[in-house]
């Protein structure tokens, strides 16, 4: 007792105030992780979303030194891009020059430049010569001239510490249990026996069971036990035994989250779905902090930290391989060369020349796209030309550039780019489902539901109940203890047919399993929930009024560019993707729509574009749409290559005869497509004889590791007229948003695409990046060993993070070679300087992004002038 009021009395004889807010630095230290949402709704997200506002190089420094992550590229990387001939020398040349006149260096600047340039051609010290006596010996002559450069450590958790002490794997088993608790606490009906006392909160139900954990030692648990009943009381009561300094808590809690940013960020995404969970955060630190002060508590108070000095050694034999300047030569230099040498070393370190490096690779697809632009011929621009026979607005998704590149070939038809949620923010529901999906980009929150319905819907319910009944028994008894037992003489022959199938003839096995589905559930024609007020069940109201239709729609295609010319038929396209035994299948679909297929938002607007009095109220906003032109919805199945329809009207003779012709065209644009993007998956050769048996191989294989590539190699978004690209093959890279800077006087669709679609790609480049230049900590491993836990993400083994990014076979070609490049996304904007510098004038946010490097900017003036503002 005595002990314990001591500690609190020298904690409040502190400067700083002991009433601080608990919840506060926890939300602020919260930033170093992202939200983590299941893996069924697997949307891509920025891992670095709360670390904006600082430089991308500094936030580089500071997860290396926090917890031993690269978020550069590693050499390999470097050295395939350079061998490929994507990092230019001239480029290279040019960063190594700016980085060199912005430092006080006294020393010849050819010396200087001579070492850099030799340090960026190797990168990486070859094995040394070098005497370890000679070198530890020179260190030590020259030990006086470090007085300047110190070793920075970052605040670490106490169990990290300690492991590195070598005193116990403090570390490991505290994440070992940390592990086992959120898996027990949110598992999702996939855990024999749940865990009791889940209403209560995390921290509440693990205090209740933690006393009973026979994986504990009897004085651990007993320690435990002794913890006061709400969170909050016992985080601050174990920070104070501790003894964390008050200016250290928000690092310490940050060490502790970055600890399992996986798990940790499940819990700030389940904190920020309920209001009775908003301090399950806390929670987790309560739990995980106290754990760790009850299975280190024999081994406090651990030694003082303390900042070392630079070790000298590497500096010396840098010099000696990069500088050309040998061990015995140091002593012939004067103190200001020697310092000036050994601070040129210590500063151009290994994250500084991967910084230089990947942003001379950047720059070098800069110049390559701006080539590629450049050197095509513009198209006509098609104000006041006849309108195409049909319109197609896709998903701006890099998927979308080849099949609508194939389309605008095949016939006279014209495609446009936008956000593939098409700017509806609702939250969807098809028939015969209980389940409910938010189909628009995860940042933002429905505002509408919109159910499918039909009048016959009564027998399809049944069907489908009796089908989803089936699955849920099937998914019961396995996880069941006694019934699992007898599962497999129940399941066994019917399951072992399927095997067999899916096996040897997945093509054909697929495709026999879709029509038994489709035919016993048959479902009918629907209908959509749009007219409003509807009885709803949920907050959201079911349906919009007229005013809301009529802006939604508005917005939609003003924010796709077609206002004006319309065609006899526009599509509306939505996309999605098809795969067998794949945990990561919404990783494929639409980013902008959750994690799913945005064919359901494209019927929804197709819908709302042929309602009669919506287009009546247009007319008063400018915006006329002929009687014969009719709106109709597809998906675009990116596994495939195909457009599958969704909805199709009444036709008008004029759109009839479009849509013939867009059938008749169709097949020849899916085969013209799938030969450009089958081959570039992994073994599968440039003479493929049947692509889209290929194609559709791919996505029934159930032991298929890589469907289709995704998003992979993605690397600029071009907000832009389709002129702009339209002759160019941009290889499938490209994000592609309509725009014309001439329709948009005050900036307002330039300022809403930045926030919106070019947010999303942003996120969508960042997980692919930082899934291929730290696949352990930021991606996922290898699919091949991956588990699925809990019911809502995967692990490697079973006892792992819960993994947040992209698997291995999602970037790489092979356990050598990359195939995503890991290039921060490039922003080209088709309009004048001044409509650029405004929208950054007015987007703090996003200005803070390029200047911070998270993102790079380009624009192209209306004279066909490209400027760089990165």
């Amino acid at each position: 007792m005595n002990t314990t009021l001591a500690r609190t009395l020298h904690w409040e004889m502190l400067p700083e105030p002991q009433d601080f807010d608990l919840n506060d630095l926890v939300k602020s230290a919260s930033s170093v992780i992202a939200p983590l949402g299941p893996i069924n709704t697997f949307a891509a997200r920025n891992p670095w979303v709360g670390l904006e506002e600082q430089p991308f190089e500094k936030v580089a420094r500071w997860l290396k030194d926090t917890c031993d992550v690269d978020i550069y590229p590693n050499d390999s990387v470097f050295q395939s891009a350079r061998d490929r001939g994507e990092i230019h020398q001239h480029f290279l040349n040019n960063r190594l020059q700016h980085w060199l006149n912005s430092q006080s260096l006294e020393m010849p600047h050819e010396v200087a430049e001579r070492y850099c340039m030799a340090a960026l051609i190797q990168n990486q010290p070859s094995s040394s010569t070098l005497e370890t006596s000679e070198l530890k010996s020179m260190a030590k002559k020259l030990n006086r001239f470090t007085s300047q450069m110190t070793e920075k450590h970052s605040v670490k958790t106490y169990s990290q510490r300690l492991e590195q002490l070598g005193r116990m794997n403090a570390a490991q088993e505290l994440n070992r249990h940390m592990i086992k608790w959120c898996k027990l606490f949110l598992d999702q009906s996939q855990a024999v026996w749940s865990m009791p006392n889940r209403e209560e909160g995390f921290y509440q139900a693990w205090r209740k069971l933690v006393q009973h954990d026979p994986a504990l030692s009897r004085q651990v648990r007993k320690q435990l036990g002794k913890l006061p009943v709400e969170a909050d009381a016992a985080l601050k009561e174990v920070l104070l035994l501790l003894e964390i300094p008050f200016s250290e808590i928000q690092d310490y809690l940050e060490a502790h989250f970055l600890a399992l940013p996986g798990w940790a960020g499940m819990m700030l995404w389940r904190s920020q779905q309920a209001a009775e969970e908003t301090s399950l955060l806390l929670d987790y630190l309560a739990v995980r902090i106290s754990m760790e002060w009850a299975l280190i508590k024999p081994y406090l108070p651990l030694p003082e930290k303390r900042n070392d000095k630079v070790n000298l050694e590497p500096l010396i034999a840098a010099w000696a391989e990069w500088g050309n300047l040998p061990i015995n030569a140091w002593s012939q230099l004067s103190s200001t060369e020697i310092k000036a040498r050994l601070a040129l070393a210590y500063r151009f370190d290994k994250i500084l020349r991967n910084r230089l490096l990947l942003e001379a690779w950047e720059q070098t697809y800069e110049d390559q796209l701006k080539t590629i632009i450049h050197t095509q011929q513009p198209a006509v621009a098609t104000e006041n030309v006849k309108p195409a026979l049909a319109q197609f607005v896709f998903c701006i998704d890099v998927r979308s550039e080849p099949f609508r590149r194939k389309l605008e070939q095949a016939g006279d038809f014209e495609t446009f780019g936008t956000a593939g949620f098409f700017g509806l923010p609702i939250e969807t529901c098809e028939l015969g489902s209980n389940h409910t999906h938010n189909s628009l980009p995860v940042m933002f929150k429905p505002q509408y539901k919109v159910k499918e319905f039909s009048p016959d819907a009564e027998s399809y319910q049944q069907r489908y109940q009796a089908f989803s009944s089936l699955r849920f028994t099937f998914k019961t008894m396995k996880n069941n203890l006694v019934s699992s037992m007898v599962l497999p003489e129940i399941s066994g022959p019917w399951l072992s047919l399927q095997t067999l199938a899916r096996s040897f003839v997945p093509r054909n096995a697929g495709r026999t399993f879709s029509k038994l589905r489709e035919t016993w559930l048959h479902k009918p024609s629907t209908e959509l929930s749009l007219d409003y007020p509807q009885k709803s069940e949920t907050y959201l109201p079911i349906g919009f009024s007229m005013k809301e239709k009529v802006h939604y729609v508005q917005q939609a295609l003003k924010m796709m560019g077609l206002t004006s010319q319309f065609a006899p038929l526009v599509v509306i396209c939505g996309h999605g993707s098809h795969s067998t035994n794949n945990p990561y299948g919404s990783a494929l679909d639409c980013g902008a729509c959750g994690g799913a297929s945005s064919g359901f938002n494209a019927r929804v607007l197709a819908a709302l574009c042929n309602l009669p009095n919506v287009r009546e109220r247009l007319e008063t906003e400018g915006i006329f749409i002929p009687k014969d032109t009719v709106f109709a919805a597809a998906e675009h199945s990116t596994t495939l290559d195909e457009l599958r329809w969704l909805y199709v009207p009444e036709l008008s003779v004029e759109a009839k005869e479009a849509f013939k012709r867009v059938q008749a065209a169709l097949p020849k644009v899916s085969e013209e497509a799938n030969a450009e993007r089958i081959p570039q998956l992994p073994n599968i050769g440039t003479h493929l004889k049947n692509p889209k048996a290929e194609a559709e191989r791919l996505s029934e294989d159930w032991s298929e590791i890589r469907p289709e590539w995704g998003l992979a190699r993605n690397a600029a978004f071009i907000i832009g007229e389709r002129r702009l690209t339209q002759d160019c093959n941009l290889g499938g890279r490209v994000f592609l948003n309509n725009y014309n800077w001439k329709k948009d006087k005050n900036g307002t669709i330039l300022a809403n695409i930045i926030p919106g679609p070019a947010t999303v790609a942003q996120w969508i480049n960042l997980q692919y990046y930082a899934s291929t230049v730290a696949p352990h900590y930021y991606g996922s491993g290898n699919k091949i060993t991956q588990t699925v836990t809990a019911g809502l993400g995967v692990m490697q083994g079973n006892a792992s993070d819960l993994l947040s990014g992209l698997p291995w076979q999602s970037v790489m070609k092979s356990d050598e070679e990359i195939y995503h490049e890991p290039l921060r996304l490039l922003v080209v904007i088709q309009a004048p300087m001044n409509y650029v510098k405004r929208m950054l004038d007015n987007d703090h946010a996003f200005h803070q992004k390029v200047k911070n490097g998270w993102i790079r900017l380009a624009s192209i003036d209306p004279e066909g002038r490209w400027e760089s503002w990165s």
